[in-house]
């Protein structure tokens, strides 16, 4: 028997909060190639209290906004943390038959479902739910012809429907992660309220914890996806020993609480990608030259014969690379906004570049010179976490 499903058909879009969205503009726009697709409308803008802009790139839509009001969501969302996701929204088939399910699993919902109709005919339906990410919440909306980004938004440029090709190959959103100081209360809810089903799950030290040792910083995670969509959340939660100490301890102190890590942004030839980013000023975190030297021994043992690229180049531009059995993966990861600026405001979010070869999962070496990674860089920025 085919289990029933909430009919997710993958990412629509997710809301940014800033305090300064022309340096945003500027990010977007002109370092990462997007283009403005959509704005809130004045009538908007002055209903809700927060100025929104729209950036597209293929099939990826990220809608910045900054207050205009102290009564403004975006308002709110600063006064309890720094800039960082305050919503994801995903497109189903049916927002009926989503409520529905939604509703018989325990989903709490913060309003009312919410309906228009545009002068072509078209619909936008949408409900939201809260989560136990803190101040995120998730939106499910149904599309039927309504070409606008959403109600209330006017097209800029080519507009919302379009696709924007992206000079970077930037194409979708492969995943999203999360961090919280303990995982199962979000690992159950999306699989008891969203119907999710276990995909990964992954348990490590930076170092092994040997018996004289007086420190660490450790993480497990756990990767839940929905068949259907293929929509991937990957949680992460600090891992005993030094507990306080975790690098996912530090991003929740610095975030004031649970919320989105990072989003990895699929590319279809990241070798470029890199290249021009890394000309444009993008700083990435640093992977440790031995990760290199070891890397053609590690790539026999997962028996990964076929990579394309030169691993000299994946090594000048410090790509990492993952996977099993001819199938692979190769990404890389920003540096977190507040490093990036020099603002703790600006907060600990970061994007992933991933370009994939066959290989659907996160890879166990790749993760931990992540996490490695981020050590390092907040090693070096002279930043400790709590004990």
């Amino acid at each position: 028997m085919t289990a029933e499903r909430l009919g997710l058909t993958g990412y629509d879009s997710y809301h940014f909060v800033v305090e300064n969205i022309d340096r945003s503009r500027r990010f977007y726009t002109e370092i990462l190639g997007f283009e403005e697709v959509a704005r809130a409308g004045d009538a908007l803008a002055e209903r809700s209290g927060q100025q929104s802009v729209v950036f597209g790139a293929g099939h990826v839509r990220v809608c910045v906004s900054t207050p205009l009001a102290q009564k403004s969501k975006a308002a709110r969302y600063l006064k309890r943390h720094p800039a960082g996701v305050m919503s994801l929204s995903f497109e189903v088939d049916n927002l009926a038959h989503a409520i529905q399910f939604l509703d018989t699993r325990g989903g709490t919902f913060l309003s009312e479902p919410f309906e228009a109709t545009d002068d072509r005919g078209g619909t936008y339906k949408s409900v939201e739910i809260a989560t136990p990410l803190g101040d995120v919440a998730f939106r499910f909306i149904e599309r039927k012809n309504f070409r606008a980004f959403a109600p209330g938004f006017v097209d800029v440029g080519q507009g919302h429907a379009s696709k924007p090709h992206n000079r970077f190959g930037i194409t979708q959103v492969d995943h999203v992660t999360s961090n919280g100081l303990t995982m199962q209360p979000i690992v159950q809810w999306y699989e008891k309220v969203l119907g999710f089903e276990p995909f990964w799950e992954i348990s490590f030290h930076t170092q092994d914890v040997a018996a004289d040792r007086a420190s660490g910083s450790g993480l497990r995670s756990i990767v839940m996806w929905e068949p259907g969509s293929g929509v991937k959340f990957a949680t992460n939660e600090p891992l005993k020993p030094f507990y306080r100490q975790s690098q996912i301890t530090k991003f929740v102190e610095d975030n004031h609480g649970n919320g989105v890590q990072h989003i990895a942004l699929a590319v279809s030839n990241i070798l470029s990608t890199v290249e021009e980013l890394r000309a444009r000023g993008v700083e990435f975190m640093k992977t440790h030259p031995a990760y290199y030297k070891e890397l053609p021994a590690r790539l026999e043992k997962l028996g990964i014969t076929n990579v394309k690229e030169e691993l000299k180049e994946l090594e000048r531009l410090e790509i990492e690379i993952d996977g099993a059995n001819d199938k692979y993966m190769l990404q890389i990861f920003m540096r977190e906004a507040a490093g990036m600026y020099g603002e703790p405001n600006a907060g600990p979010f970061f994007y992933e570049i991933i370009q994939r070869a066959g290989d659907p999962g996160f890879g166990y070496g790749n993760f931990r010179a992540l996490f490695e990674s981020i050590e390092r860089a907040q090693k070096a920025e002279g930043k400790k976490t709590s004990t």
